[in-house]
């Protein structure tokens, strides 16, 4: 490892200083950008409370058959959630996963980007492996409840691709992190959290182009008044995509869904074909027009550019995180100078500060993506002024996906990106009521 003159005395407490102000700096970046993108209150409802009704908006037996499905698809996730995080978090924080990172490395020639490579391998196989279990047993209730369609020949191909699609990323991220802390073993924080910003950014650009193809097929919509419908819609907005594209979801689920992919010339509107076998022309506008809400916001920048931010902020953390002597202690690496990050043996306890920031954060990022989901609830009532359609299309997307009715504070916390149906169908009524426009009915 080249030695970097910052290791030791006035230069590493000045490198030092620097992470502590930027970390001070971002994180005041973060807040104000949140602060000021992030919609807070409820637009267009004039302070209005919204007062959920369940019992009324969807009836006892949908209640009973969602508390059904939930109960008995929650003790295969959070296990296999709580699982991969304890086996991430004693093989990041134990020398054991350094031990099983060197092992693999030596085993293929032991050069220190080989070593990186064969360890994010190995240890993203070992958590699919020990969630293997869990996930075949949420499958089987899944396809007990018919939001499953695939066999498990399609299944096992999926589960092998994002586990081929993870390695093969995390692994680059790794190399690139790596490459620049064994270049600056005291200063990598600076590059590394420039380049963790890009990489988001980069990756919000290119995933309509390079992920999506990988899960589902596309066609274009044929000419029809539906794919009129659609394309006046958004041309009414203000939004107008290049094409309108139905994506061969039915292979997988049986959930419907639409969104808006991609940036200016590439911009498409996606429809699910669940959705349209079972959505009446109008209940597809209205998820259209919801959609197309977040394209009118800038949503997508928004959340680009608060995890562009916050993915810099994180690697900062890390880096002052790192200087503690427990990194050492508890990874088993014992690094020359610096603070070990670029030692090949860091990966595993990389892997397991990944996991955990990405467990603490979701909290935040839950409620932002629900601010934002109903803000665009909003705009769709907005655009369609029909709210009982609106109110309708919730209740036939919550019946068909079997969204949680009446999720518990902490597994909104915890899970839900998006505001329980209840609540979206209340706020149309809301919003309804002080226009004078007709209502949802219960």
């Amino acid at each position: 490892m080249r030695p970097d003159p910052t290791v030791g005395g006035a230069p590493a407490r000045l490198a030092d200083r620097g992470a502590w102000w930027a970390l001070v700096v971002l994180g005041l970046v973060l807040v104000v950008l949140a602060a000021a993108w992030v919609p807070w209150s409820t637009p267009g409802l004039h302070g209005a409370a919204v007062h959920p009704t369940p019992a009324a908006d969807f009836g006892a037996a949908a209640l009973a058959r969602d508390e059904r499905f939930h109960a008995a698809l929650r003790p295969w996730t959070y296990p296999r959630v709580a699982i991969v995080l304890v086996v991430t978090l004693v093989l990041g924080l134990t020398p054991l996963g350094a031990r099983l990172v060197r092992r693999c490395g030596r085993l293929l020639g032991g050069s220190w980007s080989v070593t990186v490579v064969a360890g994010v391998v190995v240890l993203t196989v070992i958590s699919t492996l020990v969630a293997l279990p869990l996930s075949v047993g949420a499958e089987l209730v899944l396809r007990r409840y018919g939001l499953s369609t695939q066999e498990w020949g399609g299944w096992t191909v999926d589960l092998l691709r994002n586990l081929a699609v993870s390695a093969a990323v995390t692994s680059l991220v790794l190399l690139a992190l790596q490459a620049m802390a064994r270049r600056w073993p005291r200063g990598w924080w600076a590059p590394a959290s420039a380049a963790a910003a890009l990489l988001v950014v980069v990756g919000s650009l290119l995933y309509p182009v390079l992920i999506e193809p990988l899960a589902n097929d596309f066609r274009s919509m044929p000419a029809g008044p539906q794919r009129t419908a659609l394309l006046d819609l958004a041309r009414r907005d203000g939004q107008p995509v290049r094409d309108v594209l139905v994506a061969d979801a039915s292979k997988r689920t049986t959930t419907e869904n639409a969104y808006v992919s991609g940036f200016g010339a590439t911009r498409r509107l996606v429809v699910y074909d669940t959705l349209l076998r079972k959505a009446t022309p109008r209940e597809v506008e209205v998820v259209v027009a919801h959609e197309l809400g977040h394209v009118a916001n800038h949503d997508v920048r928004t959340g680009t550019t608060l995890g562009a931010v916050g993915a810099a902020w994180a690697v900062v953390l890390l880096a002052l995180l790192a200087r503690g002597r427990w990194w050492r202690r508890r990874s088993g690496i014992d690094g020359d100078g610096g603070d070990g990050v670029g030692d090949p043996r860091a990966v595993a306890a990389l892997l397991a500060a990944f996991a955990l920031g990405s467990i603490l954060s979701a909290p935040v990022s839950n409620v932002v993506s629900r601010r934002i989901e109903a803000r665009a609830d909003v705009h769709a009532l907005v655009l369609t002024r029909d709210a009982p359609a609106v109110a309708d299309m919730q209740r036939q997307l919550a019946t068909s996906d079997l969204s949680d009715l009446q999720p518990r504070w902490y597994r909104e916390l915890l899970f839900e990106t998006h505001p329980s149906p209840p609540w979206r169908v209340a706020m149309a009524r809301s919003w309804a009521q002080q226009r004078g426009l007709p209502e949802p009915g219960g």
